[in-house]
């Protein structure tokens, strides 16, 4: 005989699946679904915990059962950086994404908190930095919706920066263009990046902060931004629900032979 938890889960993964709920929206609470005669409150927790379980929704205290997003978002390669995008027009990274995935996306779906702290070690080696240095760190939070997506702090050399929108803590991106603009304005124009991308467990405060179902890993990235000099301007590590998103890239394919001739 069929548990009566796994019967209203599989009744209200049916509706999800079927559209009756959409992504992002609060699935009725538990007290509504017990005084509705879908069972006692144990048998609904039972269901929810199943739910999430599956990958088809989130829970977290303050914010419900909410369904999640089906689709992952298209996390760009190369082509959410063109220069077009931040330095002729307002199309920072993650709204490159979300045009893309043909998603819509509200500039305060960023947030932001800013701070002068002692350089990690990591930072101070992509910088070029001696220990206990300080540097900024410009620490963002970015949201579908109310469902968070990633974090992502980019770390700056006081001098690169001081004075500048992107010290400060507003919410949103930094002005017109985002960073790399404010970079550009201030005569440090990006040129390229190195990306390194590895999967790991989440903390326990990533978990909460980004309302992670029970064994969903993240994806951390680290992001070295360079001027054409070879300047380190940006390092930034960003941490991703791994379901979230699809990466995509795109890219010429070398050919190094080709260079080896023409010497």
């Amino acid at each position: 005989m069929t548990p009566k938890w796994r019967e209203l889960a599989d009744k209200l993964a049916a509706q999800i699946k079927g559209g009756e709920y959409a992504p992002g929206q609060q699935l009725p609470q538990i007290r509504e679904l017990v005084a509705a005669g879908e069972g006692s409150k144990s048998t609904v927790h039972a269901a929810y915990k199943a739910l999430e379980a599956e990958g088809l929704v989130t829970s977290s205290r303050g914010h419900g059962t909410v369904v999640r997003q089906q689709v992952p978002l298209k996390r760009l390669g190369i082509a959410r950086y063109d220069k077009a995008k931040w330095r002729d027009g307002d199309e920072v990274a993650f709204i490159a994404d979300r045009v893309a995935s043909g998603r819509s996306y509200r500039r305060n779906e960023q947030t932001q908190r800013v701070s002068l702290v002692t350089a990690p070690p990591a930072v101070a080696v992509a910088h070029g930095l001696p220990e206990g240095a300080e540097v900024y760190a410009r620490a963002r939070l970015v949201k579908e919706g109310d469902q968070p997506t990633h974090s992502l702090t980019s770390y700056y050399r006081p001098e690169h920066v001081e004075g500048t929108r992107l010290v400060d803590p507003t919410p949103g991106p930094a002005g017109r263009g985002g960073g790399f603009r404010v970079l550009y304005d201030a005569g440090y124009e990006i040129d390229h990046m190195k990306e390194e991308l590895f999967a790991r467990a989440p903390t326990a405060d990533e978990v909460k902060l980004l309302q992670l179902p029970p064994g969903e890993p993240v994806v951390e990235l680290h992001r070295t931004t360079y001027t054409a000099s070879g300047t380190v301007v940006e390092f930034a590590i960003g941490v991703h629900a791994a379901s979230r998103f699809a990466w995509e890239y795109d890219f010429k394919v070398p050919d190094s032979a080709k260079g080896e001739e023409g010497q």
